[in-house]
């Protein structure tokens, strides 16, 4: 027996990139999975290929007035979810001076305040049931100010921030556990549905996300990282890697490169060179 057989995984964004990843890696490992993301066919695309039971439970994060009847229906599938993935988001790619402020606030609903809701809605049945372990796919950027990510970074940031204090809360009392993914670059779809400085699609992808990490080594590493109860987990290399570092070891110095380093960048994306 493996250590997630029969386990029930609920993951959001389920549909491409590392939700799928990680709806692949749970099931062969022997997980039920419940698949949720806005695209049903897409969705039923990840559960042809799955080895176990799953269920589709399709909604947008930020429809919050039928998150609680969804919750529900999740429950009643098996009775409890045991593994709940906050993984449905997106990204950004504009500099703040030009980007509108509903920007930010259709961006921090889905990517901080729809997993906030999702999560509140499902702790006290998970305290009943004796526990549960939560995953939060926050970024490097929830460490970092990333430049072009203004809205993104303020709301992984948040994310990290409520997961950090929810765990002070769950851990001992209720066996609710709580890990938070800090990835990097990851090969997804993540850039090409970023948000621009109107709130539209971005359309295209960039050179750090098209030769990142693959989404299975990503979800591998989670899976270990929940079998081993990591609050925290920094998937990345590189740059990214030790900027996430030196944000804790040596903020003078991270702010110093990131001072540069982001004029260039914006330097660039002003003149069309946003790859």
């Amino acid at each position: 027996m493996t250590h997630f057989t029969d386990k029930i995984v609920w993951i959001t964004g389920a549909s491409s990139g590392i939700g799928e990843a990680l709806a692949k890696s749970f099931a062969a490992d022997g997980a039920h999975i419940i698949l949720s993301g806005r695209r049903v066919d897409a969705l039923q695309a990840v559960a042809d290929q799955l080895p176990t039971e799953t269920l589709i439970l399709p909604f947008e994060t930020t429809d919050y007035a039928v998150l609680e009847a969804k919750v529900a229906d999740a429950w009643a599938w098996k009775g409890r979810v045991d593994i709940l993935v906050n993984n449905a988001g997106v990204s950004q790619r504009s500099l703040a001076i030009n980007t509108a402020p509903q920007v930010y606030t259709d961006l921090i609903n889905i990517d901080l305040i729809a997993p906030i809701w999702l999560t509140q809605l499902q702790l006290a049945k998970m305290a009943e049931a004796g526990g549960a372990h939560i995953i939060a796919i926050s970024s490097v950027a929830g460490r970092i100010g990333a430049p072009l990510r203004t809205a993104y970074s303020a709301a992984k940031h948040g994310l990290i921030g409520y997961m950090d204090a929810l765990r002070t809360e769950v851990a001992a009392r209720h066996n609710i556990n709580v890990t938070n993914v800090l990835p990097g670059s990851v090969a997804t779809n993540v850039s090409r549905n970023a948000f621009t400085a109107d709130g539209s699609t971005r359309g295209k992808s960039d050179d750090a996300i098209e030769g990142g990490d693959d989404p299975m080594d990503c979800a591998k590493a989670i899976l270990d990282a929940v079998r081993n109860n990591v609050p925290e987990l920094l998937f990345a290399s590189g740059m990214e890697l030790e900027a996430a570092k030196l944000r804790q070891s040596d903020p003078d110095q991270l702010f110093a490169l990131t001072h540069q380093l982001g004029a260039q960048i914006a330097e660039q994306y002003e003149s069309g060179d946003d790859s």
